[in-house]
């Protein structure tokens, strides 16, 4: 059950108990999401093509493809690389979680108690959706950027931890540097975050209702990966003109890698993309980051449903 929903009103969820069931969701996600996160935010930063174009063209970046960017910083970095900046991630993604499905719980019952319309309808829950990922987004946009920090760097390290990285970043580039990228990151999120709760709402919809736990599960894990991959694709763009952003004043630790660029804001970084490496590099990650989404929005739905189910039990049971 994501949002209010009137068939259920004899069990619907408090805020806080929202919030835990959206933060425990994104905990358990992250862990298994990390690896995919590394690979697809190295394929983001990187000026040089991603691919060659014919067989015969060597590929001119670091990274060109999912298993050799695996291998290469597998070889170069060690396994713990993969899970790079993993600690502001996770405190990135329950954080999200929670405050993004505690506010979609709030908004849908709000609509569906002061409007014509039903909290379950797909309008609904793309604009709630939208707005709910807007409002988590800026309570952990910080978070977002220490992650991407610390994802982008290679060896050796320029932040060395958590505290390291906050301290460094704010007394040599200001506050401001915390909210790089929140533009695109803001007009990107709320499409993307209303496509996915539309998609799969609808999806939901269409294949019926389970008759067991078991197919209630997949299905929450199917329609989840499947309206993740069809909200990154229209929205991706965004997600790359934010991670350019957000390493601005990090060149140093990105020299290593290839070509570095610094853009003066957003339409900067979007006209000077589109000409030097033109429409193809508004997609550069875009495979990585699709399977990314299959599984980080597929295991959201599905974690977020079953620990809802919980907590449902343990009222019922009180």
């Amino acid at each position: 059950m994501v949002g209010y929903d009137p068939q259920y009103s004899n069990v619907v969820l408090s805020p806080e108990e929202a919030a835990l069931a959206g933060s425990a969701a994104g905990m358990v996600t992250r862990v298994f999401i990390s690896p995919l996160d590394v690979i697809k935010i190295r394929f983001q930063l990187q000026i040089e093509q991603v691919s060659s174009q014919g067989s015969s063209q060597r590929p001119q970046g670091k990274y060109w493809g999912l298993l050799q960017a695996s291998r290469v910083i597998f070889t170069e970095e060690g396994l713990p690389a993969f899970w790079k900046g993993h600690v502001p991630a996770q405190l990135l993604s329950i954080c999200f979680g929670a405050v993004q499905f505690a506010t979609f719980e709030i908004l849908t019952e709000t609509v569906h108690k002061n409007t014509l319309y039903s909290s379950q309808t797909p309008v609904v829950h793309f604009v709630c959706g939208g707005l709910s990922a807007c409002s988590a987004t800026v309570a952990v946009q910080p978070l977002d950027t220490l992650r991407t920090r610390f994802a982008a760097q290679g060896e050796p390290k320029i932040y060395r931890n958590l505290r390291h990285a906050v301290f460094t970043m704010y007394q040599t580039e200001g506050l401001f540097t915390f909210y790089r990228g929140l533009i695109p990151t803001l007009v990107a999120v709320f499409p993307y975050a209303g496509l996915q709760f539309f998609s799969y709402n609808v999806l939901k919809s269409l294949t019926g209702p389970q008759n067991s736990e078991f197919k209630g599960g997949l299905q929450s894990l199917m329609c989840g990966s499947c309206s993740g991959v069809i909200s990154k694709t229209f929205t991706y763009p965004f997600d790359l003109f934010k991670k350019r952003l957000q390493v601005a004043g990090f060149e140093e630790a990105r020299k290593h890698f290839g070509q570095v660029r610094t853009y003066q804001g957003f339409l900067d970084c979007v006209v000077r993309i589109g000409k030097e490496e033109g429409v193809r590099g508004f997609f550069k990650g875009l495979y990585p980051s699709l399977v990314k989404a299959a599984v980080s929005t597929g295991l959201t739905f599905f974690s977020y449903e079953v620990f809802v189910g919980l907590l449902i039990r343990l009222k019922e049971n009180h």
